[in-house]
């Protein structure tokens, strides 16, 4: 028997499959860039509060204004209470709702007790975790074995999520973003803790997602590219590094249509490329030699200092 037709059944199944996957895709994409949710992240719909952690500077502020926008009552938490009172002033004299702040350190451990506290008897409808304190920063790239002592990653993701998630079942609504970033899609030398401790929030959101989405609660793994905030010394925003209004507007327009997700259409491109058509061979050897540049005009400059 001649092998001519069914290799060419194989093929003609083969190219059907890809097509097939191209637009199944292409209609995907349109409906999470184009059309977007309907308006899901609403107060009516979630429940009336949202919590913001980090919320005095860049992207958490970001999320506490836009979700004032919409209706929310805002629970601010970071470290400096004055911060919090200037946000806190600026959203009620802009938005009109009610707002509550909790002053927290998050590089301590013992805070969780006073949080769970001040959000006791509060409908949480949205809890936001941007918070820049989680995982390992770096001043530079560098070597793994010439960094200081490190402290284990931190636990705010998963305790904030354990104070507010049994709620959210409860009344089978809510949603929890996470903030991990594009550094945990794949491995970053020269960062690799901070690339790390990126990617276990981004593994932990998903993987608490599996087990909740049957509860009527959206978990949601973040993974912005760069933001032109004061955090990553990028002050003038272009079309791929937005500003953080302009990158929160676009990321809520994916909750619920996303499990893991970059939030913004440009950034969904770049993460598009770095993961699926770039061999991670190429790419780890190419973000190497970033950073290698980087620690280098970062050493000289100290030496020049």
């Amino acid at each position: 028997m001649s092998l001519e037709f069914p290799l060419l059944c194989l093929g003609s199944l083969t190219a059907l499959w890809l097509s097939l996957t191209v637009v199944l895709k292409l209609l995907s994409a349109a409906r999470v860039w184009l059309l977007g949710n309907g308006g899901l992240v609403r107060p009516e719909r979630l429940g009336r509060w949202a919590v913001v952690t980090g919320a005095t500077d860049g992207i958490g502020k970001a999320y506490a204004e836009e979700l004032a926008r919409r209706g929310f009552s805002i629970v601010l938490i970071s470290r400096s209470q004055e911060k919090l009172d200037d946000v806190s002033n600026s959203i009620v004299s802009k938005c009109g709702v009610e707002t509550k702040t909790i002053a927290a350190d998050f590089s301590s451990t013992d805070i969780y007790s006073k949080i769970e506290v001040g959000l006791k008897g509060l409908e949480i409808g949205v809890l936001v975790n941007p918070n820049k304190q989680v995982g390992i920063s770096y001043s530079y790239p560098e070597f793994f074995l010439n960094l200081p002592d490190l402290d284990p990653v931190s636990i705010n993701y998963t305790n904030m999520t354990r104070i507010v998630l049994p709620r959210m079942v409860e009344r089978k609504k809510g949603a929890i973003l996470n903030m991990s970033s594009a550094s945990g899609m794949y491995p970053v030398p020269l960062l690799s803790v901070y690339s790390a401790s990126k990617a276990f929030v981004d593994f932990f959101s998903r993987g608490l997602q599996a087990e909740y989405k049957n509860k009527g609660v959206i978990i949601q793994s973040v993974l912005p590219f760069f933001v032109a905030t004061k955090l990553s010394k990028i002050r003038r925003p272009t079309l791929d590094k937005p500003s953080p209004q302009r990158y929160v507007e676009a990321q809520l327009r994916t909750v619920g249509l996303q499990t893991q997700t970059n939030g913004y259409l440009p950034h969904a491109v770049m993460g598009w490329v770095t993961t699926a058509l770039l061999p991670a061979q190429i790419l780890n050897r190419y973000v190497m030699g970033v950073g290698l540049s980087q620690r280098s005009r970062y050493l000289k400059k100290q030496k020049l200092g």
